[in-house]
């Protein structure tokens, strides 16, 4: 499978599933250890992806069920700890080896990934950063934030958006848990921008476009 992206880090990214989910291996260049990121259906794409990628932990972004459709295949291959953020421990198919916080770190090979707790999409929704590259899962879309369940949980998920994320530099790239399309931080930011510059009426959620929703 050729790579998404090969520089200071290697990615992989694996579209997976009927619900157009995204799989990622990230690993270390100089080292070959890595991480792989949500185990949605069709696990044995992710899992003929990996080659001899040393895997030091499987990350989930949260816990809605497409992205754990192929959880049982995928941890059940790979001898890996699992780890996800603590308020979304109830939702996966069994305890996780880890429950993260914000700030938690990674390491793999000379690499380390950090957590960026978001919540708002779910209780414990993460977003997981390398350098400049950032697996935002379903907080962050290049069109929009993740489809919200409640007025109440937009506007979390906004705020975790333009605190954790927003802040980060321009050329951080953002790859999301569906899709074929990547953004930039840069671009999200010019796009909530313009979503902030509007009024809206206060019982908005779900989902939400930044350049068309009134």
């Amino acid at each position: 499978m050729p790579l998404h992206y090969d520089g200071e880090v290697r990615i992989a990214k694996i579209n997976m599933g009927p619900f157009d989910n995204n799989g990622y291996i990230v690993s270390c260049p100089e080292t070959n250890e890595g991480v792989i990121i949500d185990t949605p259906a069709e696990p044995e794409k992710l899992l003929d992806a990996i080659g001899d990628v040393q895997i030091k932990a499987i990350l989930i972004t949260h816990k809605h069920q497409d992205h754990l459709l192929g959880f049982a295949e995928i941890t059940g291959a790979v001898p890996a700890p699992v780890a996800v953020g603590a308020n979304d421990v109830d939702g996966l198919p069994r305890t996780p080896e880890l429950e993260l916080q914000d700030g938690d770190t990674i390491k793999f090979g000379n690499q380390e990934i950090r957590v960026l707790d978001t919540p708002g999409h779910t209780e414990g929704a993460a977003c997981y950063l390398v350098g400049k590259h950032l697996f935002s899962g379903d907080t962050l879309f290049p069109g929009g934030p993740g489809k919200s369940r409640s007025p109440e949980a937009l506007r979390q998920l906004l705020d975790s958006i333009s605190r954790k994320l927003l802040t980060l530099p321009d050329d951080t790239a953002v790859y999301a848990g569906h899709g074929e399309t990547d953004t930039t931080i840069g671009e999200a930011r010019r796009r909530y921008q313009v979503f902030t510059s509007k009024t809206h009426a206060d019982d908005l959620f779900g989902d939400i476009d930044w350049l068309s929703t009134e």
